[in-house]
């Protein structure tokens, strides 16, 4: 279902920033906030809202989104429906704030939640992952202790290896009987990858995420996959998602990265078809963009909603996280 051509509809656009309780740290990069485009659409008695993050390694900042979407704002504003903004703009944060916006949107003025416009059972809660962010061995191991016991640990690396091998070494000693992947973030290559394979499977690694640049996945290619390669840069969206059969094993969908819920749940569909395994993920953001995420959740093998986990305030109400599981209550979106 989607909106029809309603002329006189409202978009109010914002900026909204959330600083995290403490630095983030990734391959190349530390975050301190989080920056989102909030948009808000109404028709005079229903708004619906949607958030969107962007992905930084794409210059997709706040600057741009907001730029992106005060380009389309006159022709929403005229009539254009859900399925039009798929062509009005490319994939990115933009594009994934206004789409589920009109999702929302659509959910009141038919009384009816989101999850069944989608097509979708009643959600579940999930089992999400909890992160680490980069740090020392120590450190990581220390804070590896200090999260839920039940919820499942994603370690970020950083492409240095020795430094990377003593991470995951430490994690595993720390809890030698928790479910833990990591994610390189594009921080490896070819040979480098090959020294670090032997490790992940003797610390019993569930999953290894993006481990070469985006560009380089040619390189993947002969490589023998000792456990389940996860495409997150290399997957953005839905055209990205036929060439990563015999090279990755999951596809990691992130809204911010394909344009919000409408392509997410095709790219999850898409993927189950091509006999790849579904992850969602999130480019952080409040539990307004994990909301939305939690209903392409329901298609998922892994769930990484951990986004509001970092932040120092989140919106309210918002997501619950307890015994390893998110929970999305209703009233945060899209009923």
């Amino acid at each position: 279902m989607a909106t029809q051509g309603i002329r006189n509809l409202t978009l109010d656009l914002r900026v909204e920033r959330f600083p995290y309780h403490q630095p983030f740290r990734i391959s190349g990069h530390v975050f301190t906030e989080t920056a989102l485009l909030v948009a808000e659409l109404s028709d005079g008695t229903h708004a619906g809202r949607g958030e969107g993050a962007g992905v930084y390694y794409l210059g997709d900042d706040i600057d741009h989104m907001l730029a992106e979407a005060e380009r389309v704002q006159g022709t929403i504003e005229s009539g254009a429906t859900r399925e039009d903004l798929q062509t009005l703009l490319p994939p990115g944060g933009a594009r994934n704030a206004l789409d589920c916006a009109f999702w929302d949107l659509e959910a009141k003025q038919a009384g009816r939640p989101v999850w069944e416009l989608a097509g979708l059972d009643r959600p579940a809660a999930l089992r999400s992952t909890l992160t680490l962010g980069a740090d020392s061995a120590a450190n990581m191991a220390k804070a590896s202790l200090a999260i839920d016991p039940e919820a499942p640990v994603k370690v970020k690396l950083t492409g240095d290896l020795a430094d990377d091998i003593a991470r995951v070494v430490a994690i595993r000693t720390a809890r030698p009987d928790a479910w833990i992947g990591v994610d390189a973030n594009q921080g490896y290559d070819r040979e480098t990858l090959e020294a670090l394979l032997p490790v992940l499977v003797d610390t019993r690694v569930a999953q290894l995420e993006q481990p070469l640049r985006r560009g380089r996945e040619a390189d993947l290619d002969g490589l023998k996959r000792p456990l389940p390669f996860v495409a997150d840069e290399s997957a953005l969206s839905l055209a990205d998602t036929v060439s990563l059969v015999g090279r990755f094993d999951v596809v990691n969908i992130k809204l911010d990265k394909c344009g919000g819920l409408t392509e997410g749940l095709a790219i999850a569909r898409q993927a189950k078809k091509l006999g790849l395994d579904v992850m969602v993920g999130n480019m952080m953001g409040t539990s307004l963009s994990m909301a939305p995420s939690y209903i392409v959740g329901q298609l998922c093998d892994i769930v990484d909603l951990d986004g509001p986990t970092f932040l120092a305030r989140d919106r309210e109400p918002g997501v619950e996280y307890r015994g390893g599981m998110i929970r999305c209550p209703d009233e945060i979106w899209g009923s």
